[in-house]
């Protein structure tokens, strides 16, 4: 296992390609991939902006897909447990 830490932000999320492809790519254990709550909140949000035929339940289901079970508060400055890893 990598001790590269890579932190998925909003951005790279979403759109739906881009967060394949990074899955993917941290399923090699070139790097540990770490995101937050509040960053879930923001890709989720914005997808139903951009794609009002879409539900809160469908990306919820995804949210679970890609998450794992450990939490942190990053706003408490908590960067090394951040609140899901892949």
């Amino acid at each position: 296992m990598s001790h590269f830490t890579v932190i998925y932000d909003a951005c790279v999320l979403y759109p739906a390609p881009l967060r394949d492809f990074l899955m993917w790519l941290a399923l090699t254990d070139l790097f540990k991939a770490r995101w937050t709550e509040e960053i879930h909140q923001e890709w989720m949000r914005n997808v139903l902006k951009n794609r009002p035929d879409l539900t809160i339940s469908q990306l919820t289901r995804t949210k679970n897909a890609i998450t794992g079970t450990r939490f942190c508060n990053w706003s408490n400055g908590c960067i090394d447990e951040l609140l899901y890893s892949f």
